[in-house]
């Protein structure tokens, strides 16, 4: 018996490489006013939980309950109706449809889908991606099943032989079934080039219907990537709140969550891709969300994926959207629905970047590598102005640094709380006075491009036509490089090296300086990991830094005439 694979080291995710990356700019940019004040330089100036209740257009109230397949006695046929003549099919069959977007294989077991591949995007092998998780599927319920809350029929249509119908232009199917008690039929209708499918389906017990939802379980999207589970969740688009409420797995670990409400729609998704059930007119829905343990093809040791059902009709009509997260697809479907792309904290940059970089490679550059270039450079030159002036205070501050050092060296050994240590903070507020320097003005160019960084993470990591964009020899700019030495990081890494080399140093602190030289190597190691086109943009800006440097660094004046400012002694008096 071979002995178990040890398991493999959590390495840190990418986003908590950024968000490490962002704390440690925080920390530089807002705690080196502590240090400049130790140091004499004084600036100057100064979920929703497991029993949430959503109303209905009833007056009922949604809340946790057990399975949605749990127990419950069937329903006797009602009615005065004469039992229906029985209607199934004696074996298994499959149905495949093909359209410009979609290849769908239909099995009559259950009128369920077992595969739905998008014809227009690949996965990481090349070949049509599949969204569903046939592996999660085969465990807990394929796609398009049903679930029931209350009432249950005589039969279990999950399970049950239904006869199919193909419509006479192939964009469509029929299943009907019938016990002689529970009658039940789906109808999916497709287009012949969009993503937008129309549903309608019904189930009744002799003449009374009986409410249910329609389920996507099991995962849901790429299973390729690393963890998708992590980036799955049940969603749906409250409208009352007017927001995107979104939901993992762990959601429903103590069992599965209900959530009814106005809504607009309500589904699945993962990074890129998203599967929903558009509401009906009255924009009612009955949701539930789903906590499944189940592996995946590239994996078998299983993780807690999402899974969801919507509907909550006996007979329910509804919109389907199963595709990628496209702007312009999303909008045309339902304006809502562009919501299920998290633009981020500063969505007022990231969605303008991106739709600026769409429209540089619909023509002016050849594909999204050479529009981040080009779109980072065209920042720093917009920034330039801000960013002279900046290297023109740092200068001056470089300049300084002799007196500065006399100062520290003048009060060498008081305390902060010593009440002569403002005769110090005096003397360094006219220094810098005199000669019009703002110790922390170095930091507003960093501040102002923060966003901009984040901007371009928050591209990268949502828009689907960042995925798979490659550039020279790197394959997919949404993802780091596919090469085991990193060439983009480690450039990046010695272009800042020079830049920092080129750059004046303010600090007359040799400890703060040489720990500052170890920056890059730090930028090095929170990029290390994260999309080669976020390191592309870390790389352009600091080439354009460099160039900049070398053109202030040539162009202004090497040395400063730095007048002697009055000096004031211990008692608060100015010397003669």
């Amino acid at each position: 018996m071979s002995s178990p694979t040890p398991p493999k080291k959590k390495q840190l995710s990418s986003e908590l490489r950024m968000a490490l990356a962002f704390a440690l700019m925080g920390i530089i940019l807002y705690g080196s006013q502590w240090v400049y004040k130790k140091l004499g330089y004084a600036v100057p100036g100064s979920t929703e939980t497991k029993t949430q209740t959503t109303k209905a257009a009833t007056g009922q109230t949604g809340a946790t309950g057990a399975a949605e397949t749990a127990a419950n006695a069937p329903l006797a046929p009602g009615g005065p109706e004469a039992p229906a003549a029985a209607v199934a099919a004696s074996n298994e069959t499959e149905w495949s449809l093909n359209t410009d977007v979609y290849h769908v294989v239909f099995t009559n077991r259950g009128a369920a889908v077992k595969s739905w591949t998008l014809r227009k995007f690949q996965d990481s092998h090349g070949k049509p991606l599949e969204l569903v998780n046939v592996k999660g599927a085969q465990k807990v319920a394929w796609p398009f099943t049903y679930a029931f809350r209350n009432q249950k029929p005589t039969a279990d249509l999950n399970t049950a032989l239904w006869v199919p119908k193909p419509s006479s232009d192939g964009l469509g199917i029929t299943y009907e079934f019938s016990d002689g008690q529970t009658t039940a039929s789906k109808t999916f209708a497709f287009t012949k080039s969009g993503y937008l499918v129309q549903l309608a389906d019904e189930v009744k017990v002799g003449s009374q219907g009986i409410p249910h939802l329609l389920q996507w379980r099991g995962g849901f999207g790429d299973m390729a990537v690393d963890s998708p589970e992590s980036h799955q969740a049940s969603i749906h688009y409250d409208l009352e709140k007017n927001k995107l409420v979104s939901e993992g797995a762990k959601a429903a670990k103590d069992g599965p969550l209900r959530q009814d409400g106005q809504y607009s729609f309500a589904g699945i998704e993962d990074q890129y891709f998203t599967a929903v059930f558009l509401a009906p007119v009255s924009n009612q829905l009955r949701t539930t969300t789903f906590y499944d343990q189940v592996g995946t093809p590239t994996k078998n040791e299983e993780a807690p994926f999402p899974g969801v059902a919507a509907g909550g009709e006996a007979r329910n009509q509804l919109g389907v959207f199963v595709g990628p997260k496209q702007l312009a697809e999303l909008q045309a479907v339902n304006p809502k629905l562009q919501n299920v792309i998290d633009w981020g904290w500063f969505g007022l940059i990231a969605k303008p970047l991106f739709l600026v970089l769409q429209w540089m490679t619909s023509g002016l550059v050849p594909n999204y590598g050479w529009a981040i270039i080009v779109l980072t450079i065209a920042i720093n030159i917009a920034m330039f102005p801000l960013k002279l002036a900046n290297l023109k205070s740092m200068r001056k501050m470089q300049a300084l640094q002799p007196q500065l050092a006399k100062i520290n060296e003048k009060y060498k050994g008081l305390s902060m709380t010593d009440p002569k240590a403002q005769n110090k903070q005096a003397e360094t507020m006219a220094l810098y006075k005199q000669h019009g320097v703002n110790p922390m003005g170095g930091c507003l160019p960093m501040l102002i491009q923060l966003p901009f960084l984040y901007a371009f993470y928050k591209v990268l990591s949502v828009t689907v036509e960042l995925r798979h964009a490659d550039w020279l020899w790197v394959t997919d700019l949404s993802q780091p490089e596919h090469l085991a030495i990193r060439v983009l990081p480690i450039v990046m890494v010695a272009s800042s090296f020079l830049m920092q080399k080129m750059t004046p140093m303010t600090g007359a602190d040799p400890s703060q300086q040489k720990m500052m030289q170890f920056m890059p190597l730090m930028w090095g190691y929170f990029f290390w990991s994260a999309s080669s086109g976020l390191v592309l943009y870390w790389l352009t800006s600091n080439v354009v830094g460099i160039a900049q440097q070398w053109f202030f660094n040539q162009t202004a004046a090497p040395n400063m005439v730095i007048k002697t400012p009055p000096t004031i002694q211990r008692d608060g008096r100015k010397k003669a």
